[in-house]
């Protein structure tokens, strides 16, 4: 028997999907869902759902411990909270003063930091890819479009120009006009970095976006994704 998965579920439909996995497979299961991030139309009807704080790491520590969890995977976008809107809790504070800089890094330096203390609780984290294998990217051209020489070497800037942002834990991603980087990911995210690009220029049909895993990135709690809304963005 697998052991119990505890899911801390931040926005999109993809904390759903891991719910529906569980039930497809039998595995027990757990949700600690993030108030304000997380979207209550995609968790209903979600039996062993519990509502907390993104600060409250007290809470949701105890949640998981009393729901007996052993595997733990952290999906779903969660937008990044000043301090004073997560007011975490005594526990979370404690954990800011261990995580000193780390905890203000970028996205993968905090979302290391939690997933370490989660660990340091005795929780094996995990990523979701290893349990959805079928989200994950094939490699090859997925449309219909084969891209041309001169459109590759765009690519090609592009990545070198994505894994140095990502070096810095800035970003994931940019958009390229010919091999000119137009806008770069920020704190705003891709779907933010697709809208400013589309203001910047003046045919938007020769925009490329780039995205790629950072090179130091912990693939177990911040995945680079492309959602449908990131797709749909692209189109129009």
């Amino acid at each position: 028997m697998q052991p119990k998965l505890g899911i801390i579920a931040g926005g999109g439909t993809m904390p759903r999907s891991l719910v529906n996995h569980c039930l497809d497979t039998g595995r027990a299961y757990c949700v600690v869902a993030l108030v304000g991030h997380a979207e209550a139309v995609h968790l209903e009807g979600v039996n062993s759902l519990h509502w907390s704080s993104i600060g409250a790491a007290g809470k949701i520590i105890d949640i998981l411990k009393r729901e007996e969890v052993h595997d733990l995977v952290m999906v779903g976008p969660v937008k990044r909270p000043s301090l004073v809107a997560a007011m975490p809790d005594i526990r979370g504070l404690k954990f800011l003063i261990r995580a000193g800089r780390q905890a203000f890094g970028g996205d993968n330096s905090i979302l290391s930091a939690i997933a370490g203390e989660l660990e340091a609780e005795g929780f094996r984290v995990i990523g979701i890819d290893s349990l959805l294998q079928c989200l994950l990217t094939p490699p090859g051209v997925l449309t219909r479009v084969t891209p041309k020489n001169d459109v590759r070497h765009s690519i090609k800037v592009g990545l070198e120009e994505a894994r140095d942002l990502g070096s810095k834990d800035i970003g994931q991603a940019v958009v390229i006009e010919g091999t000119n980087i137009l806008a770069r990911e920020d704190s705003g995210g891709t779907n933010d970095l697709i809208r400013r690009a589309g203001k910047l220029t003046r045919d938007k049909r020769k925009l490329i976006l780039v995205k790629a895993k950072k090179p130091e990135q912990d693939r177990r709690v911040d995945l680079p994704t492309v959602g449908l809304e990131t797709v749909q963005l692209a189109a129009e």
